[in-house]
């Protein structure tokens, strides 16, 4: 798109109270697990700063105030329902000495795709146009405005299907309601027509036949998708957009939108050369930089790191040239280096912001970045959700940047590595003389990510013998996810079987999950492992206190704290929850299913390599092997078996299925009774003996998960069975 211009957005949510046919305000009807207005903002989102947007509104908007909280939106009143072009009007006082474009939307349009808005904007600008409308030829009999065309194919009026001739009805061009228009010459011709239509009232439609009397020139943006085309009016439209969405999902597709960034539970992760780009690299950091510049941090500055991935290292330095460029002190870690130690060297020199960019387990053809406040817990979602509103609103021409060699003369950035700090306070975690007593016998797999250089640091400082596989650099990561699951871990597991070694550990690729092989080559899943270590801190250690989880991670956890007498805390997924309730209940251990774990005192994120180091020390001071040691946990307290599936998912998945499972109200999974029912993070079926299944879907991937637990591996894959049964695949 051209450089981007000034623009502001217009909300059209007034006459939707009390004749709504809902009992409620359109606009806040909800569809899927959301309000339909919430679908219209959310576009707006990526064209204007909320500060930038105004709802008109009826009297009766208290609930739609209430619903948008503490959100800087400008709501403005329109006292009288006389039109949408005397709604537009009511906006005018407060943008007297604006004459940028105005994008007016309405509040009860949910279907409208992303890309054909920006489509219509970009038209609007490259025409020159004064006003630009949306339109779509279609079959369809709806109420709709026709657009009227010159046998030329201008523009020259759009007639409501109320005032329309027999003749003009047969037109299959139906104005769909969204509009860019030049906001003074808007206003100006909105005032004429209110002079003559002060009593009735008088449609933003008639602005079209005006402008081109006056020779101002008029464009129109097609969408070729009739699924565009339905605005909600009563409950069978809200019936027609959840067959809409219900289509989306049984045709999938690759997102047109995937250029916009957007933060999930790990950071911001995106397809390389779709969404991570160093243009969108730019566009962040210079909107984590304006944040800065706001709280006067510049001194304090901001650490950067990166993984072994494609492009990694060359975003570091793009990053270090946008904080420079903006007068704010920069660290930039001179090699490729861990996200636990990342974090560590965030909150040990207290940086404002740490950067990593990496994308964790992701496909190689992904990248991303995580975000660390100075205490070195990652942002939580309304500040990711601010700094998403704010990059996506900038072009490239906002960000100010110098060239790194400039920026590193001139002492802007500096070059620091932080490894034997890091190493030091991991060993710090652990009993080294413990260990080197053991003469234990470690396999690495480090899956060609960053864990090699400080997990060998540790170990062989412990005198462990240490062996590696897969530890060379390769962006490719060997042609597969840098995630370490059993079916990853073939050639792990094989030389565990040939080599006679005490442990297996393997890393993600930027080393802060973990997964273990025991001395009989067998694959440990991280449920059992936390399970294990849970015990090791509290009985071995004598640390006391309870364990933190997410809710997809095993309920064996919560087995043993009621052995212990203690607590065990379930989280939303997403390590800062984790993190966060740790430090609230000062909780010795917490973990999550998929490899990730921290230990109180240490990091506020989770760490493979101090895992690693804490497994081995397990071994060194019980003298038992992984399989012994599980053997006797599991008589403690009984074995569960976690099964997981996941499904290709689409974004209308995430507004449909919540409403799907609400109507459906099943009462048992698989012949299992539900006692409990949890919407925390997706929705979780409590059954009896700590057995549950979890539907959710995942904040760094396109997938929806089902997780299942159960009594035995038979029971845990018919109940994720079940769950997949109760939705429309």
């Amino acid at each position: 798109m051209e450089r981007h211009r000034e623009i502001k957005v217009v909300v059209l949510a007034a006459g939707q109270g009390a004749q709504s046919p809902f009992g409620q305000p359109r606009a806040l009807q909800k569809l899927g697990d959301r309000a339909i207005i919430d679908y219209v903002l959310e576009w707006a989102r990526h064209f204007a700063r909320p500060e930038d947007t105004y709802i008109v509104v009826d009297p009766s908007h208290e609930a739609l105030k209430e619903h948008l909280g503490d959100a800087p939106y400008h709501l403005v009143l329109q006292e009288e329902a006389l039109g949408t072009g005397h709604a537009v009007q009511q906006v005018q006082p407060l943008l007297a000495d604006y004459s940028g474009d105005l994008f007016i939307l309405y509040g009860d349009t949910p279907l409208f795709r992303l890309s054909s808005l920006r489509g219509m904007l970009l038209r609007h600008w490259l025409k020159e146009a004064d006003l630009t409308i949306f339109s779509c030829i279609t079959g369809l009999q709806l109420p709709y405005g026709r657009v009227v065309r010159a046998e030329d194919g201008r523009v020259i009026d759009v007639v409501e299907e109320a005032a329309a001739s027999a003749q003009e009805r047969r037109i299959r061009e139906l104005n769909l309601g969204a509009y860019v228009a030049k906001a003074q010459p808007l206003f100006a011709t909105l005032e004429e027509l209110a002079r003559g239509n002060a009593a009735r009232g008088y449609p933003l439609t008639a602005v079209v036949r005006a402008f081109v009397q006056q020779g101002r020139r008029v464009e129109c943006y097609r969408t070729v998708d009739e699924d565009e085309v339905l605005g909600i009016n009563t409950p069978e439209d809200l019936e027609s957009a959840e067959l809409i969405l219900k289509k989306r999902i049984l045709r999938p597709r690759r997102l047109e939108e995937e250029n916009i960034i957007k933060f999930g539970t790990g950071g911001w992760r995106a397809v390389i050369g779709e969404g991570f780009t160093m243009h969108n690299v730019r566009r962040l950091c210079q909107a984590l930089a304006n944040r800065i510049i706001r709280e006067d941090a510049e001194e304090q500055g901001v650490l950067i790191g990166y993984d072994r991935r494609f492009l990694s290292d060359r975003a570091a330095e793009v990053a270090a040239e946008v904080f420079a460029g903006n007068n704010i002190r920069a660290v930039l870690l001179p090699e490729d280096a861990p996200t636990p130690l990342i974090t560590y060297a965030t909150a040990l020199r207290k940086a404002y912001y740490g950067l990593a960019f990496t994308a964790s387990h992701n496909p190689p053809d992904w990248n991303g970045l995580k975000v660390f406040k100075s205490d070195g817990s990652l942002l939580l979602d309304e500040e990711t959700r601010a700094i998403e509103d704010e990059a996506n609103c900038l072009a490239q021409e906002d960000v100010v940047k110098i060239e790194l060699p400039l920026a590193l003369e001139a002492g802007q950035v500096i070059y620091k590595d932080y490894t034997n700090e890091y190493v030091d306070a991991v060993e710090s975690f652990v009993d080294m003389e413990a260990i080197r007593k053991a003469g234990l016998r470690v396999l690495v797999d480090p899956m060609y990510g960053v864990a090699e250089v400080t997990i060998g640091i540790v170990l062989t400082e412990a005198r462990c013998r240490v062996a590696t596989i897969h530890g060379r650099r390769d962006p490719l990561f060997g042609g597969r996810s840098p995630a370490p699951n059993l079916e990853a871990l073939g050639l792990l597991i094989h030389h565990m079987r040939e080599g006679k070694y005490d442990l297996g550990l393997a890393t993600d690729g930027d080393a802060d999950r973990i997964a273990i092989v025991d001395e009989r080559g067998e694959y440990i899943s991280v449920n059992d492992l936390l399970v294990l270590i849970y015990w090791y801190l509290h009985e071995v250690r004598g640390e006391k206190g309870p364990v933190v989880r997410n809710l997809a991670t095993t309920h064996m956890l919560d087995r043993l704290a009621r052995r212990f007498g203690e607590k065990c805390i379930e989280v939303p997924v997403g390590f800062k929850h984790i993190a966060a309730a740790m430090q609230e209940h000062d909780a010795i251990l917490g973990g999550e299913s998929s490899g990730g774990l921290t230990i109180r005192g240490h990091i506020l994120g989770k760490d493979g390599i101090l895992s690693a180091a804490l497994i081995v020390e397990m071994l060194a001071k019980t003298g038992k092997k992984i399989s012994e040691l599980l053997q006797n946990v599991f008589e403690m307290i009984g074995r569960l078996y976690v099964v997981e599936r996941n499904l290709p998912a689409t974004p209308e998945m995430r507004a449909l299925f919540p409403k799907i499972l609400e109507e459906k109200n099943p009462q048992e999974i698989a012949g299992y009774p539900i006692r409990r029912i949890s919407t925390l993070d997706g929705t979780k079926f409590f059954l009896d003996d700590d057995q549950w299944v979890l539907l959710r879907f995942s904040g760094t991937e396109p997938l929806l998960r089902i997780f299942a637990e159960g009594d035995s591996p038979e029971k845990a894959q018919a109940l994720v069975d079940a769950a997949q049964a109760l939705l429309p695949m």
